[in-house]
C-alpha cells in the first residue's frame, strides 16, 4: 500500500496503518535513542515516547521531509527531554560476595551505560546513511564511542549523532533541532573537539579490531574463553594490552593497566570460583554471559562481559550485571555439565 494511503488511514485513527508506517524504522530509531542515552532501557522508553508523540501529532506531518526524517526529529527531541530530566541510574555499590576488589584506578561517571544486544545491529549496512556520515556503523555503537558521547552536552551530542553518525546535512539537522545552520555548525565543531578529548585515553589511534567473525577475531576470543574458564591468570594477562581498561557499570569502579586488571581477575578466581562462558555479541563486539559454577553443578548467571579488541589483544573489558542477560537471550542458569 502506498505511503500516502497509509498516512491518510493513520490520521483517521487506523492503528494498523500507523504500525505499518513506522515498523520499518523501529530498529534504527531504537539504536539512535541508545546512542543518545547510553542505556538500552532508556532507549526503549524513548522509542515508546517517540511513537506516542508521532501518533498524536501525525495530523501535523506535512510531508516536506520524509517520514523517516520526521520520526528522527521526534526521537531526538524525546531523547533530549530524557537527558534534561537527569533521572539517570545511580551508581551501585560493590556486590560480588566473597571477592574483595583492588583499589580502583578511578571512579567512572557514566554508570548508566548498558550494552546493546547484537540482534539490533543485524543488517546495519541497510540503514540509509546521509552523505555527511563520518563513522562506520560498528564504530558508532562501540562501547567506547557511546561512552564518549554521554560526556557531551545534550545538544552537542544530538548534533554530532545527526551529522557525523547518520549523515544528515546541516540544513536537515538544523530543521530537526529548530535551530540554524550556523548554530548547528558551531555545536558540531565543539562536539567533535569534546569527543576527541574523551576518546584520547580510550585507545584512540590504536590499530582497529579484527573483522567480526574473522579467523583473527575467533582466535583471540577462543584464547580468552580458554583462559577465563580455566582461571588461568597468566594466559589471560598475555592477551591484554599494557593499558587495558576495565569498567563495570552500574558500579563506578574502573581499572587501567594490565597489572591491576590482572589482580582484579585473580580475585574473581580466588577460593576456587570457576566460570562458564556463553558467547554473544554486544555493541558489535564479542560478548559473553558469565556463569558461576555452583556446588550442585548448576551455573548461575553473574554478568555479561564485553571485549574491546585492538589488533590481536584485548584493550578493554566491560562487565555488566546479570540483569542484562535476558536482553541477549541468555538464561539465568546453565544445567550441570555432568
Amino acid at each position: 500500500m502506498a505511503a500516502a494511503d497509509l498516512i491518510d488511514r493513520a490520521r483517521a485513527g487506523d492503528g494498523d496503518a500507523f504500525r505499518e508506517l513506522t515498523e520499518p524504522h523501529l530498529r534504527e530509531l531504537k539504536v539512535h535513542c541508545y546512542r543518545m542515552l547510553g542505556s538500552f532501557e532508556d532507549a526503549e522508553d524513548a522509542l515508546q515516547n517517540t511513537l506516542l508523540s508521532a501518533w498524536q501529532s501525525l495530523g501535523g506531518f506535512e510531508g516536506r521531509a520524509s517520514l523517516r526524517t520526521w520520526l528522527y526529529r521526534i526521537a531526538t527531541h524525546r531523547c533530549l527531554d530524557a537527558r534534561r530530566a537527569a533521572a539517570r541510574r545511580p551508581a551501585k555499590e560493590w556486590d560480588v560476595p566473597g571477592v574483595e576488589p583492588p583499589e580502583p584506578t578511578r571512579l567512572g561517571e557514566i554508570v548508566w551505560l548498558q550494552p546493546l544486544p547484537g540482534d539490533l545491529l543485524e543488517d546495519a549496512a541497510d540503514v540509509p546513511l546521509g552523505p555527511e556520515a563520518r563513522y562506520e556503523q560498528a564504530e558508532s555503537v562501540s562501547l567506547a564511542f557511546v561512552t564518549a558521547l554521554q560526556a557531551l552536552p545534550p545538544r552537542q551530542l544530538a548534533v554530532l549523532v545527526l551529522r557525523d553518525v547518520l549523515g544528515f546535512r546541516a540544513s536537515e539537522a538544523a530543521g530537526m533541532l529548530d535551530s540554524t545552520v550556523d548554530s548547528v555548525d558551531s555545536a558540531l565543531k565543539r562536539a567533535r573537539a569534546g569527543l576527541r578529548r574523551h576518546r584520547s585515553g580510550a585507545g584512540a589511534g590504536e590499530p582497529g579490531p579484527p573483522v567480526a567473525g574473522s579467523p583473527a577475531e575467533d582466535a583471540i576470543v577462543g584464547r580468552f574463553v580458554r583462559a577465563w574458564e580455566a582461571a588461568d591468570v597468566d594466559a589471560l594477562v598475555a592477551l591484554l594490552t599494557d593499558d587495558v581498561f576495565m569498567s563495570m557499570p552500574p558500579m563506578p569502579f574502573e581499572y587501567q593497566g594490565r597489572d591491576v586488571v590482572a589482580r582484579f581477575c585473580a580475585g574473581l578466581f580466588d577460593a576456587g570460583r570457576r566460570f562458564d562462558l556463553v558467547p554473544s555479541r554486544a555493541n558489535a563486539q564479542p560478548a559473553f554471559g558469565a556463569y558461576l559454577r555452583g556446588p550442585s553443578g548448576i551455573s548461575h548467571g553473574v554478568g555479561l562481559y564485553v571485549l574491546t579488541l585492538t589488533d590481536s589483544r584485548i584493550s578493554a573489558l566491560t562487565r555488566f550485571d546479570n540483569s542484562v542477560l535476558p536482553w541477549f537471550g541468555l538464561p539465568r542458569t546453565l544445567p550441570s555439565r555432568g
